[in-house]
């Protein structure tokens, strides 16, 4: 159990803690400025250019002034939210005349967050709050768990990410309109056939003599390809599409939106799907480790031939075929399709989360359904629609996490912590900690723990 808390307010200046490599307050909020201005210049550019070549379209001259216009704005909101927070600290000081446990870091990174979300887009500002939404419930967590309010569930993010994305599915399968960008996740991982507006062009008769001439026709080029018995590699392609052909015919229920055979609808989807976790943990993992492999190309092997590199493709291809199977399953049952089927289908998928148990997609799940569950609630009138709440969620989710970095650096995700490093130039290690020990939570002893944990340094000197 840790320390109570054991003062609200404690005498001292912005300098003690806040800036103590200057007395300056001029020349500290220039510095972190400075370094937040770099930081956020590299984020955005390396951000919205990749986010362009992504949609592999070729540039015209307003689509570059777009991403210009879009990355200085991006930049200014970020900027001005570290610079402004040094800002805030110092003002209160001085104005207070003295720092309480809100003062030292919560309010003012509430306040500069509130003027720095309105310079950002309007359109990002959910996406902001979502993030932040997403590490701030989990440092509250923290937070509860190190004071011993409640214990860590075991599996509990599997139990979160169960009913959310049962939550997500059900209006999948259940909405017309679906605008929102985890739809296109659902619809890259379950397929496009569980959506409500999905409508089979073909009459399943005619698909299924497609296939059997498919068939007959694959005889014909197996007749042919026996003069050349060596080309194995064209054999093997031919058995593959000869095998296909024959699962594609399969048995299915009128009721099921898929073309072909419910075998070939869950074994395709599977295979997709895995496909895209094996590919997407790859390339995250070799772009994340780009600098240390360049130092040393030996580590490609080992880092690409490595038994956790299959944990995301086993959750990702082992949801999207428990999902197919007991769908099919439920249709065959009562003979007809029905939205309801995404409540047990999804609960039961979720087992292959267990593979891959994550937080950050557990609680990304989470925000979206309730995210979405408000909007649902809105639509129908059952509750008002609250002006500025975007703004205002990501404000108190952002000051907690500030508020953590500076007074309990122990609860805050170990990413987050380096983000603001960077964003500070070093500085937010460098932040003394020493007369905030006297709120009882032993600040420097755990700021010391977290960067030995994380390899960073507090010894850095400042100019200004």
């Amino acid at each position: 159990m840790p320390v109570r808390l054991s003062k609200f307010a404690i005498d001292g200046t912005c300098a003690d803690f806040s800036h103590p490599w200057t007395s300056s307050c001029i020349s500290s909020n220039a510095g972190i400025g400075l370094d937040a201005l770099e930081e956020s210049l590299r984020i955005y550019v390396t951000l919205y250019l990749l986010a362009f070549l992504m949609r592999r379209k070729k540039p015209t001259k307003e689509d570059i002034k777009k991403i210009i216009l879009d990355i200085l704005q991006s930049t200014a909101f970020l900027t001005w939210s570290g610079f402004s927070y040094s800002l805030f600290v110092c003002l209160l000081s001085r104005l207070l005349g003295h720092v309480n446990i809100l003062t030292v870091s919560y309010i003012p990174s509430f306040l500069s967050s509130l003027t720095a979300i309105l310079i950002e887009r309007p359109s990002r500002r959910p996406l902001l709050c979502l993030y932040v939404s997403n590490i701030a419930t989990e440092t509250l967590f923290r937070m509860g768990v190190w004071r011993g309010y409640f214990s860590p569930i075991p599996k509990g993010e599997v139990y979160i990410f169960a009913m959310s994305a049962t939550v997500l599915l059900y209006f999948f399968r259940s909405k017309v309109n679906k605008q929102d960008s985890i739809y296109k996740i659902l619809r890259l991982i379950i397929g496009p056939y569980e959506e409500t507006e999905y409508t089979i062009k073909e009459d399943p008769k005619v698909s299924l003599e497609n296939t059997e001439g498919g068939i007959e026709e694959n005889k014909d080029i197996q007749k042919r390809r026996q003069k050349n018995k060596f080309d194995i590699l064209l054999k093997s392609f031919e058995t593959y599409k000869y095998l296909i052909n024959i699962l594609k015919t399969r048995s299915k229920h009128v009721s099921c939106p898929h073309p072909f055979s419910c075998a070939h609808y869950i074994l395709t989807g599977s295979v997709r799907a895995f496909s895209y976790g094996i590919g997407g943990q790859l390339a995250l993992k070799l772009i994340l480790q780009f600098k240390k492999l360049l130092r040393n190309p030996k580590l490609i092997k080992t880092t690409i031939f490595q038994r956790e590199n299959l944990n995301l493709a086993i959750f990702l291809g082992g949801y999207s075929g428990l999902f197919r199977l007991v769908s099919c399953l439920l249709r065959r049952i009562f003979r007809k399709d029905s939205h309801i089927y995404a409540i047990p289908a999804g609960l039961i998928a979720s087992i292959a989360f267990m593979a891959y148990p994550n937080n950050v997609i557990a609680l990304y799940f989470m925000w979206k359904a309730l995210q979405l569950l408000w909007n649902n609630a809105v639509e129908s009138g059952k509750v008002p629609e609250v002006k500025w709440f975007v703004i205002l969620l990501y404000c108190l989710g952002t000051a907690l996490l500030f508020h953590a970095a500076l007074i309990e650096p122990q609860n805050l995700r170990s990413s987050y912590f380096k983000f603001l490093y960077n964003m500070s130039g070093g500085r937010i290690a460098v932040m003394s900690r020493i007369p905030l020990d006297m709120f009882g939570l032993e600040s420097s002893k755990h700021l010391q723990e977290v960067l030995r944990k994380m390899h960073l340094t507090g010894k850095i000197n400042y100019s200004f």
